[in-house]
């Protein structure tokens, strides 16, 4: 469960796609899988070595899932039920758990999706937040996941960026330890 933070679940009416899409990815919880970066360009580097998702967290409203780059236990995908829609967050923390600067970006849906595919454009907390750390090209960012029988996808779409990776759902591995601010 996530420590030091209390997201609001808010209205939890979603379209039937979202809903489905949501049962879709609560049914890998408690399981982990191996990724690739599969589109990187242009080059950021940052994602070299072992990359795991960890679908950790599940309940009616929300879905947390750590992702693990190498050594590096930062981050974790936050998908809640909100405002009948979808909401992703990115939470990254430092190694105490602290919170990083840049945390909790992301977005809402937008429209319906589909059951196997979700798009959150970047919320105005996210944009706001990228002008302050001075980043402001990424409010651009739309953050997409998909999910196929055998493969889940993390997506991130700018003009001109695009980064994209893969997770084999055909092949569950040991999940890892809790990710940085989060406990058993």
């Amino acid at each position: 469960m996530l420590s030091g933070y209390a997201l609001g679940h808010g209205n939890n009416q979603l379209p039937e796609s979202q809903q489905q899409f949501f049962n879709q990815l609560s049914q890998y919880c408690g399981k982990a899988f191996e990724g690739k970066v599969v589109t990187d360009t242009p080059k950021s580097g940052g994602f070299e070595g072992r990359l795991v998702m960890h679908v950790r967290y599940c309940d009616d409203n929300q879905i947390q899932i750590p992702f693990h780059v190498g050594s590096d236990a930062s981050r974790t995908w936050i998908v809640t039920k909100k405002h009948g829609g979808l909401e992703l967050k990115h939470d990254h923390r430092h190694k105490d758990g602290s919170e990083d600067e840049l945390t909790m970006y992301g977005g809402l849906t937008k429209d319906a999706g589909y059951p196997q595919v979700q798009s959150f454009p970047a919320d105005e907390f996210t944009k706001d937040l990228f002008v302050r750390m001075a980043i402001p090209v990424s409010n651009d960012n739309t953050w997409q996941f998909f999910i196929y029988p055998k493969t889940f996808t993390y997506r991130m779409v700018r003009p001109a960026r695009e980064f994209r990776v893969d997770f084999d759902l055909t092949k569950p591995i040991t999940p890892p330890a809790a990710p940085w601010g989060y406990s058993d």
